[in-house]
């Protein structure tokens, strides 16, 4: 239970920023995206003008370096395979073979570039108590917290990653028919892109402490905004993607592929700005 000196802020069930009374006097600031990858919160001593950033122990920071390098490079590497794949689909008379490998080995990297966010959150050094510093716990590779919005936002991504996986594997089989093909490719497509914005919407929450905003001088939002706009674009890669079992052909090859192509460029620019965001 929170008690009256504590001001909450979130999106829904969640609390992203959480603003409390210091016992010796001040005020400290708690923001969920601030401590996971910038290892830091924000403290007001009391009588003066301006907060100053409290970071976590160096055992905290090093592990949140790490995995955010991990996850800048993989998601920048990912993107551009995936961009590259596209890219020839497009303009290529590239066997659909060669298109399928690129993209699933851009796969492998959005995989564990996913799994980099989320152990990222699950190590996340925590608040505890009224004291205005962050605190460190052992290191962990995997933790159940659904009442954390940055858990449920990676979490997700995560899930979206391995959904995608699915689609990349079965896009290696030939002569599919054209239900097969969307039952097979096209469905787990639909639901990665979903997974994906359903991430990218918590994400926007949790930067924002509610519904979405602009903030321009902000490079953790420039970041959720670009991998957002990237999911939107590869929905719609997805939706044109489509094959009517009237035609036997997707609904737009060329919307296909430039969705695909525009939505990864996203991702790729958004883990080089990720590069920048760390302790």
């Amino acid at each position: 239970m929170r008690n009256s000196e504590e001001r909450a802020e979130g999106a829904g069930p969640f609390v992203s920023r959480l603003t409390w009374r210091l016992e010796e006097g001040g005020t400290a600031v708690w923001e969920s995206r601030a401590a996971r990858k910038r290892g830091t919160l924000d403290v007001r001593p009391a009588g003066a003008a301006e907060s100053r950033a409290r970071r976590a122990g160096t055992v905290a920071l090093d592990r949140l370096r790490r995995l955010n390098d991990v996850a800048a490079v993989s998601f920048t590497v990912g993107g551009t395979l995936f961009a590259l794949g596209a890219a020839l689909a497009q303009f290529s008379a590239e066997r659909p073979l060669t298109s399928a490998t690129i993209y699933f080995t851009g796969g492998v990297f959005f995989t564990l570039g996913g799994y980099a966010s989320l152990v990222q959150s699950i190590n996340a050094p925590r608040r505890e108590g009224t004291a205005g510093a962050l605190t460190t716990h052992g290191f962990r590779w995997w933790s159940y917290e659904p009442g954390r919005i940055d858990w449920v936002s990676t979490f997700v991504l995560f899930a979206g990653t391995l959904v995608f996986g699915v689609n990349l594997l079965d896009s290696f089989l030939q002569g599919l028919t054209a239900q097969q093909q969307n039952r097979l490719v096209w469905t787990p497509d639909m639901v990665g892109c979903l997974l994906f914005l359903i991430s990218g919407h918590l994400a926007i929450a949790e930067i924002c402490h509610g519904p979405p905003c602009l903030r321009r001088r902000s490079l953790g939002w420039w970041i959720v905004a670009v991998n957002q706009l990237g999911s939107v674009l590869f929905m719609v890669s997805a939706v044109a993607a489509f094959t009517p079992p009237e035609t036997g052909s997707e609904v737009s090859v060329g919307v296909a592929n430039w969705g695909t192509l525009t939505g990864a460029l996203c991702f790729a620019v958004a883990g080089v700005l990720q590069v920048f965001e760390r302790p």
